[in-house]
């Protein structure tokens, strides 16, 4: 059942959808499309679920393993008719959608991965770039998968913290740590 909101009809259903979908970085599941595209509330399940599969039809969005990217044709033709939804539509979208895609412009700068080794350890290797370059990149060895993966699963959620401790620790050393050469003298 429909509630009160801007949006009733499919077209702007349509162009809905392909708003939101326009300013994520990065393919998105079908359950966070959903939630986002019902921040009006004027939208019924059953015709959101029709204006979706008219988009992937269409060639406007691409469906692939359960998550929709808007395509080049999809982000031209919205780009030309998003100003006929209503502003106060447009603002809450931008609202509800900035979060999610700066969680995918920073999971897509981190990078935590790992292979076994033949020995029966595991390779990790954790990265983590700016947007521009990559400014640190590791590889440790972790003693099994369980230790591999609670590596990845830490700097996921803390690369940066990770990336500053680095720094920290390493121009700490440079400027504490007596050279190998004072050591010799000493003795």
């Amino acid at each position: 059942m429909e509630g009160l909101g801007f949006i009733h009809e499919k077209l702007d259903i349509k162009i809905l959808i392909l708003y939101i979908l326009n300013h994520l970085p990065a393919a998105v599941d079908g359950q966070t499309l959903s939630d986002l595209v019902f921040c009006d509330n004027g939208i019924g399940y059953f015709d959101y679920s029709d204006c979706l599969a008219e988009l992937v039809d269409t060639a406007h969005i691409t469906e692939e393993g359960g998550k929709y990217r808007i395509t080049e044709k999809g982000s031209r033709n919205v780009n030309e008719v998003a100003s006929s939804l209503p502003y106060s539509v447009r603002m809450k979208a931008d609202r509800v959608t900035e979060p999610i895609a700066e969680q995918m412009r920073r999971a897509a700068m981190i990078v935590a991965q790992h292979t076994n080794t033949p020995e029966g350890g595991c390779n990790v290797h954790l990265a983590l770039s700016d947007g521009i370059g990559q400014i640190v990149s590791m590889q440790l060895l972790a003693a099994d998968e369980a230790q591999a993966r609670t590596m990845e699963h830490y700097f996921k959620a803390h690369a940066e913290d990770v990336y500053q401790a680095l720094v920290r620790l390493l121009t700490c050393l440079l400027y504490t740590s007596p050279s190998p050469r004072d050591g010799l003298l000493s003795r």
